[in-house]
């Protein structure tokens, strides 16, 4: 009946792809590419944004630009998805998983200073449910080391820290437009350049290791292999369905807060200690409402809920299985830690069916649900 979630269309779409099939345009970087790349720049307050084929492509891009040699180190929670790891351990990089808060979920940034080592190149803050890592904290802990830091802002566009919009306070930042982000074209993501001294480089690895990038400015008479790269870039029809949704981002993300304090407001309503609901926002932080947790009791609680939940044909889901405890995680990465408060999380954590096109009974049926579940339970 309840979807976990359902695709927003704003009803341009479609003409802006068959505006681009009109400007005989189709591969990457163009009308529709430089529209959205500039809105991002604008909007986010960054000096660069180069759009992706998605965010995992972004962070691959990152590993590179950082000169990732093999054993080089990277820090970063193990509750992520697993694009954040693999970019660097593509490279030869070791993932060094960190615990994160209870509160946030975010990478605790008082356990990254014990992690660091001769051989730690950066640090990768995930800004999980759009909710901001303690920034301040980690770019002071990356100026001491001279770290580079890389946010992972896949969950996290229009979410700010202290004035500043993600993606936009780290030397990199990596956007994800996959369909079931705020802001979607599917498969999709960008790169967003905050040190200048990486744009170059960054233009030359994302077409394919040659400086096309110039030779279309005019910078160049003829392009050539610079460098190692790969094929980063969207096609137009990608960059096309994403400027429709960039037109609408403001009304996106009112609908999506508005069902967000809805559910928040009925939840709280629910007097079960057992259970919390989150996430949790410091009060410095403004949040783009992309997600709506709940942590049952243990794991067991968890399994029932989801299978009754689905049974009633209502799309719950656990997230991330922790990347330390991953086959794939063991062999490439290393725990700091016993990372406790990820494992304990992990097994509790369910999130809940929210998007835009969601309806005000559609929530009142899921927090009936679970109301139902918590007091029968």
């Amino acid at each position: 009946m309840i979807p976990f979630n359902k695709p927003y269309f704003t009803g341009y779409e479609l003409s802006y792809i068959k505006q681009a099939y009109t400007n005989g345009h189709l591969s990457g970087d163009g009308t529709f590419t430089d529209l959205c790349s500039s809105w991002l720049e604008k909007t986010l307050n960054v000096k660069k944004a180069l759009l992706t084929h998605s965010c995992t492509a972004a962070l691959e891009m990152a590993a590179i630009l950082l000169d990732i040699k093999p054993g080089d180190e990277i820090i970063m929670p193990s509750y992520t998805f697993v694009s954040t790891a693999n970019a660097f351990v593509l490279r030869g990089g070791v993932p060094v998983f960190v615990d994160i808060r209870p509160d946030t979920l975010n990478i605790d940034e008082n356990l990254i200073e014990n992690a660091i080592t001769s051989r730690t190149k950066a640090i990768v803050p995930v800004h999980y449910a759009g909710v901001a890592c303690e920034m301040e904290v980690i770019l002071d802990i990356a100026k001491r080391y001279n770290l580079m830091v890389v946010e992972d802002a896949a969950q996290a566009i229009g979410s700010s820290y202290k004035g500043q919009m993600l993606g936009s306070i780290g030397h990199l930042g990596c956007l994800s437009f996959h369909e079931t982000k705020n802001v979607i074209s599917g498969e999709g993501g960008a790169l967003l350049i905050n040190d200048k001294r990486l744009i170059d480089r960054a233009e030359i690895i994302r077409e394919k290791g040659t400086n096309r990038s110039k030779f279309f400015r005019g910078q160049v008479d003829k392009y050539t292999w610079i460098d190692i790269g790969s094929s980063y870039l969207p096609s137009e029809i990608t960059a096309a369905f994403l400027w429709a949704q960039l037109q609408e981002f403001e009304d996106i993300i009112a609908k999506r807060k508005k069902l967000f304090n809805y559910y928040n407001d009925c939840l709280k309503k629910i007097k079960n200690t057992q259970v919390l609901f989150g996430p949790s926002v410091p009060d410095d932080c403004h949040h783009n409402s992309h997600l709506l947790y709940i942590l049952l009791s243990d794991n067991q609680s968890r399994t029932t809920f989801l299978r009754k939940m689905n049974d009633s044909g209502i799309g719950c889901t656990f997230h991330y299985v922790p990347l330390h405890s991953s086959p794939a995680g063991s062999i490439f990465g290393k725990a700091n830690g016993k990372l406790e408060v990820t494992n304990d999380i992990s097994e509790r954590l369910v999130r809940l069916p929210l998007y835009p096109g969601m309806s005000i009974a559609e929530v009142d049926l899921v927090v009936s649900y679970i109301s139902d579940f918590l007091t029968t339970k």
